[in-house]
């Protein structure tokens, strides 16, 4: 296995940990994600212009060029910090992102034909395109006070990465100053006015959103208390019932009814897979 020897570093892990992602090929109204260009999706001929990622829902494409691909992506929606963080609409020419271009390429032909293992290859290729769109955002950077602007930025983004991957660590200001390199003072003043939260508003929001996803995913309430840092199953069902409006056992409750209603097979796809 290759092991980063910066992972204590990484800004999009604990995302894609906690938040899956799964990709539905639709029509284009219908759709997130747009892949335009010319030509036909065989593999050759094809020509890739640009991506269009629309974060908070579908919406019109008026885009230049033909719709080569139009795919439905879920990454937890607005319950997923990273992407409520990001603009309405997302833009991107595949000049200036080759390495983009290759995945999109790869996902255009899947999504136009019909093989064995096409949704497994469609949700993976969609993570991984997610991905490293992500990247190239923090990258670039943003101007716009949120999460996408404090994980682009050089000193801020540590801190915030240190709570995310150790969500249940009695964090304090002065330990969190120290990762970042800064005093006290300038932490606490530059925190806010970049991601638009105080660090210890962030970490709480964090922990509730690591604590929604573990009882959706079956947690019990005391174990998943201890998991992100609370003392007690008490405490963490007050925090919860103020994040949420309900105790977290009504999540939980509800979503093995929402499972055992759609246990009914789905139809399969029309149509022959090769």
């Amino acid at each position: 296995m290759i092991e980063s020897s910066d992972l204590g570093r990484d800004r999009l892990s604990s995302f894609f940990a906690a938040f899956d992602v799964a990709a539905q090929q639709v029509a284009p109204a219908a759709a997130n994600l747009i892949l335009t260009g010319q030509g036909q999706v065989t593999g050759q001929g094809q020509v890739l212009r640009s991506l269009v990622f629309l974060p908070h829902g579908p919406g019109a494409h008026d885009g230049e060029g033909e719709v080569l691909a139009a795919v439905r992506i879920d990454f937890g929606g607005r319950e997923n910090p990273l992407i409520a963080a990001l603009p309405s609409r997302v833009e991107l020419a595949f000049e200036a992102a080759p390495t983009l271009r290759a995945i999109a390429e790869l996902l255009a032909i899947e999504a136009s034909a019909r093989r064995c293992g096409r949704q497994v290859a469609l949700d993976n290729l969609c993570r991984l395109l997610l991905l490293l769109l992500l990247r190239h955002m923090i990258d670039r950077g943003t101007t716009q006070p949120g999460l996408l602007a404090g994980l682009s930025h050089p000193q801020l983004f540590p801190a915030l990465v240190a709570m995310q991957d150790a969500p249940a660590r009695d964090w304090h200001v002065d330990d969190l100053a120290t990762i970042a390199g800064m005093s006290r003072t300038r932490f606490m003043t530059l925190f806010p006015r970049v991601v638009g939260a105080t660090p210890m508003a962030y970490l709480a929001g964090w922990r509730m959103v690591l604590a929604r996803r573990e009882l959706e995913r079956g947690g019990l309430v005391k174990v998943v208390a201890r998991r992100i840092g609370y003392g007690s199953a008490a405490a963490f069902s007050r925090a919860y019932q103020r994040a949420f409006g309900e105790p977290p056992v009504a999540r939980r409750h509800g979503r093995q009814a929402e499972e055992g209603s759609s246990s009914r097979p789905a139809e399969a796809e029309r149509g022959p897979v090769r």
